[in-house]
Protein backbone atom coordinates (compact mmCIF):
# COMPACT_ATOMS: atom_id res chain seq x y z
CA UNK A 1 0.00 0.00 0.00
CA UNK A 2 2.79 2.57 1.03
CA UNK A 3 4.53 1.23 -1.75
CA UNK A 4 1.57 2.11 -4.41
CA UNK A 5 1.09 5.72 -2.72
CA UNK A 6 4.63 6.43 -3.36
CA UNK A 7 4.21 5.69 -6.95
CA UNK A 8 1.22 7.70 -7.58
CA UNK A 9 3.29 10.27 -5.62
CA UNK A 10 6.10 9.97 -7.79
CA UNK A 11 3.92 10.36 -10.98
CA UNK A 12 2.25 13.39 -9.92
CA UNK A 13 5.71 14.59 -9.08
CA UNK A 14 6.50 14.13 -12.52
CA UNK A 15 3.79 15.04 -14.63
CA UNK A 16 3.69 18.03 -13.15
CA UNK A 17 7.62 18.61 -13.76
CA UNK A 18 6.90 17.78 -17.89
CA UNK A 19 4.51 19.92 -17.94
CA UNK A 20 6.39 22.60 -16.87
CA UNK A 21 9.16 21.63 -19.03
CA UNK A 22 6.80 21.74 -22.40
CA UNK A 23 5.72 25.24 -21.33
CA UNK A 24 9.37 26.30 -20.53
CA UNK A 25 10.25 24.68 -24.24
CA UNK A 26 7.69 26.11 -25.71
CA UNK A 27 7.96 30.23 -24.09
CA UNK A 28 11.82 30.37 -24.20
CA UNK A 29 14.46 29.95 -27.10
CA UNK A 30 15.39 26.66 -24.91
CA UNK A 31 12.92 24.67 -27.10
CA UNK A 32 14.40 25.41 -30.58
CA UNK A 33 17.97 24.38 -31.68
CA UNK A 34 18.79 26.18 -34.43
CA UNK A 35 20.20 24.15 -37.81
CA UNK A 36 21.36 25.76 -40.97
CA UNK A 37 18.46 26.33 -43.21
CA UNK A 38 15.69 25.67 -40.20
CA UNK A 39 15.08 26.08 -36.10
CA UNK A 40 13.83 22.57 -34.94
CA UNK A 41 11.64 21.92 -31.75
CA UNK A 42 12.48 19.73 -28.90
CA UNK A 43 9.13 21.20 -27.29
CA UNK A 44 7.39 17.01 -28.26
CA UNK A 45 10.31 15.15 -26.43
CA UNK A 46 9.30 15.53 -22.68
CA UNK A 47 5.75 14.58 -23.56
CA UNK A 48 7.29 11.26 -25.45
CA UNK A 49 9.02 10.80 -22.38
CA UNK A 50 6.44 11.37 -20.03
CA UNK A 51 3.94 8.73 -22.11
CA UNK A 52 6.94 6.15 -21.84
CA UNK A 53 7.13 7.18 -18.37
CA UNK A 54 3.90 7.34 -17.04
CA UNK A 55 1.27 5.96 -19.17
CA UNK A 56 -1.00 7.02 -22.16
CA UNK A 57 -3.83 8.90 -19.54
CA UNK A 58 -0.87 10.84 -18.35
CA UNK A 59 0.97 11.13 -21.49
CA UNK A 60 -2.31 12.13 -23.16
CA UNK A 61 -2.51 15.39 -20.37
CA UNK A 62 1.01 16.49 -21.41
CA UNK A 63 0.21 16.38 -24.74
CA UNK A 64 -2.62 18.60 -24.02
CA UNK A 65 -0.03 21.03 -22.31
CA UNK A 66 1.37 20.87 -25.53
CA UNK A 67 -1.32 21.91 -27.34
CA UNK A 68 -2.48 24.72 -24.97
CA UNK A 69 1.05 26.16 -25.23
CA UNK A 70 0.66 26.24 -28.95
CA UNK A 71 -2.26 27.65 -28.09
CA UNK A 72 -1.55 30.59 -25.84
CA UNK A 73 1.93 31.16 -28.15
CA UNK A 74 -0.17 31.95 -31.79
CA UNK A 75 -2.15 33.80 -29.73
CA UNK A 76 0.24 35.85 -28.13
CA UNK A 77 2.33 36.31 -30.71
CA UNK A 78 1.09 35.11 -34.18
CA UNK A 79 3.07 34.26 -36.48
CA UNK A 80 1.76 34.38 -40.69
CA UNK A 81 0.43 30.17 -40.15
CA UNK A 82 -0.73 31.11 -36.52
CA UNK A 83 -4.45 31.06 -37.99
CA UNK A 84 -3.64 27.23 -38.33
CA UNK A 85 -3.73 26.81 -34.73
CA UNK A 86 -5.43 29.10 -33.23
CA UNK A 87 -8.96 30.92 -33.65
CA UNK A 88 -7.97 34.56 -32.89
CA UNK A 89 -6.26 34.91 -35.89
CA UNK A 90 -7.96 35.67 -39.19
CA UNK A 91 -7.76 33.01 -41.59
CA UNK A 92 -6.36 34.70 -45.11
CA UNK A 93 -9.05 35.94 -46.93
CA UNK A 94 -11.57 35.75 -44.44
CA UNK A 95 -12.60 38.43 -41.83
CA UNK A 96 -12.43 35.90 -38.76
CA UNK A 97 -10.40 33.14 -37.89
CA UNK A 98 -11.91 28.94 -37.63
CA UNK A 99 -12.42 26.70 -34.80
CA UNK A 100 -10.76 23.93 -37.25
CA UNK A 101 -7.62 25.02 -35.83
CA UNK A 102 -8.40 23.75 -31.77
CA UNK A 103 -8.43 20.48 -34.12
CA UNK A 104 -5.03 20.89 -35.41
CA UNK A 105 -3.42 22.53 -32.47
CA UNK A 106 -4.65 19.78 -30.13
CA UNK A 107 -5.37 16.61 -31.48
CA UNK A 108 -1.79 15.56 -33.11
CA UNK A 109 0.18 16.65 -29.70
CA UNK A 110 -2.70 14.61 -27.54
CA UNK A 111 -1.55 12.02 -29.46
CA UNK A 112 2.02 12.66 -29.24
CA UNK A 113 1.38 11.87 -25.55
CA UNK A 114 -0.71 8.83 -26.84
CA UNK A 115 1.38 6.90 -29.48
CA UNK A 116 4.89 6.67 -28.05
CA UNK A 117 3.61 4.57 -25.26
CA UNK A 118 2.09 2.02 -27.04
CA UNK A 119 4.60 2.05 -29.62
CA UNK A 120 7.26 1.21 -26.64
CA UNK A 121 5.11 -1.41 -25.11
CA UNK A 122 5.06 -3.12 -28.35
CA UNK A 123 8.37 -3.28 -29.12
CA UNK A 124 9.70 -4.15 -25.34
CA UNK A 125 7.27 -7.38 -26.27
CA UNK A 126 8.58 -8.27 -29.20
CA UNK A 127 12.35 -7.59 -27.62
CA UNK A 128 10.71 -9.85 -24.47
CA UNK A 129 12.05 -7.05 -22.36
CA UNK A 130 15.69 -7.25 -23.87
CA UNK A 131 18.10 -4.61 -21.95
CA UNK A 132 19.93 -3.60 -24.96
CA UNK A 133 16.71 -3.63 -26.71
CA UNK A 134 14.76 -1.03 -24.76
CA UNK A 135 16.84 1.14 -26.87
CA UNK A 136 15.66 0.54 -29.49
CA UNK A 137 12.42 0.52 -28.11
CA UNK A 138 12.75 3.89 -27.02
CA UNK A 139 14.10 5.06 -30.31
CA UNK A 140 10.82 3.99 -31.94
CA UNK A 141 8.74 5.47 -30.00
CA UNK A 142 10.29 8.98 -29.68
CA UNK A 143 10.39 8.14 -33.66
CA UNK A 144 6.53 8.03 -33.78
CA UNK A 145 5.69 10.29 -31.54
CA UNK A 146 7.71 13.10 -33.09
CA UNK A 147 6.42 12.01 -36.49
CA UNK A 148 2.85 11.74 -35.56
CA UNK A 149 2.88 15.39 -34.62
CA UNK A 150 4.72 16.62 -38.01
CA UNK A 151 2.91 14.47 -40.21
CA UNK A 152 -1.06 15.05 -38.61
CA UNK A 153 -0.01 18.80 -38.04
CA UNK A 154 0.91 19.26 -41.67
CA UNK A 155 -1.50 17.33 -43.67
CA UNK A 156 -4.34 19.08 -41.28
CA UNK A 157 -3.13 21.82 -42.29
CA UNK A 158 -3.15 20.88 -45.85
CA UNK A 159 -6.78 19.41 -45.32
CA UNK A 160 -8.41 21.99 -43.73
CA UNK A 161 -6.16 24.81 -44.97
CA UNK A 162 -4.78 24.30 -48.42
CA UNK A 163 -5.93 28.10 -49.81
CA UNK A 164 -4.68 29.87 -47.22
CA UNK A 165 -1.69 28.26 -46.65
CA UNK A 166 -0.70 28.47 -50.50
CA UNK A 167 -1.79 32.47 -50.03
CA UNK A 168 0.43 33.05 -46.72
CA UNK A 169 3.41 30.94 -48.58
CA UNK A 170 2.88 32.48 -52.80
CA UNK A 171 2.51 29.69 -53.86
CA UNK A 172 -0.52 27.87 -56.17
CA UNK A 173 -2.67 25.34 -54.21
CA UNK A 174 -1.95 22.96 -56.53
CA UNK A 175 1.72 23.11 -55.32
CA UNK A 176 0.73 22.84 -51.40
CA UNK A 177 1.14 19.24 -50.86
CA UNK A 178 4.59 19.41 -52.08
CA UNK A 179 5.55 22.31 -49.63
CA UNK A 180 3.68 19.83 -47.11
CA UNK A 181 5.81 16.81 -47.91
CA UNK A 182 8.78 19.29 -47.71
CA UNK A 183 8.48 20.63 -44.35
CA UNK A 184 7.75 16.96 -43.45
CA UNK A 185 10.90 16.06 -44.81
CA UNK A 186 13.19 19.25 -43.59
CA UNK A 187 11.99 19.97 -40.16
CA UNK A 188 10.19 16.54 -39.11
CA UNK A 189 13.57 14.52 -39.99
CA UNK A 190 15.44 16.75 -37.75
CA UNK A 191 13.19 16.72 -34.74
CA UNK A 192 12.73 13.24 -35.31
CA UNK A 193 16.30 12.40 -34.76
CA UNK A 194 17.04 14.72 -31.86
CA UNK A 195 13.51 13.07 -30.30
CA UNK A 196 14.93 9.75 -30.76
CA UNK A 197 18.20 10.85 -29.56
CA UNK A 198 17.35 12.93 -26.35
CA UNK A 199 14.42 9.72 -25.62
CA UNK A 200 16.99 6.79 -25.77
CA UNK A 201 19.31 9.03 -23.57
CA UNK A 202 17.01 10.46 -20.81
CA UNK A 203 14.05 7.94 -21.08
CA UNK A 204 17.26 5.16 -20.01
CA UNK A 205 18.07 6.68 -17.37
CA UNK A 206 14.58 7.65 -16.20
CA UNK A 207 13.40 3.99 -16.47
CA UNK A 208 16.42 2.92 -14.85
CA UNK A 209 16.38 4.80 -11.83
CA UNK A 210 11.98 4.35 -11.80
CA UNK A 211 12.98 0.46 -11.45
CA UNK A 212 15.80 0.28 -9.04
CA UNK A 213 13.65 2.72 -6.34
CA UNK A 214 9.98 0.86 -7.52
CA UNK A 215 10.48 -2.25 -9.27
CA UNK A 216 8.27 -1.76 -11.91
Amino acid sequence: MANSTASKYRDFVLLALFAAIVFILAFTPVGFINLVLIKATIIHVPVIIGSILLGPKKGAVLGFCFGLASLLSNTLTPSLLSFAFTPAVNVPGTSSGSVWSLLICFVPRILVGIVPYYLYILFQKLFRQNEKGEFVSLGIAALGGAMTNTILVMNLIYFLFKDAYASVKGIAPDAVYGAVLAVIGTNGVPEAIFAIVLTVIIGKVLLRIRRKQFGN
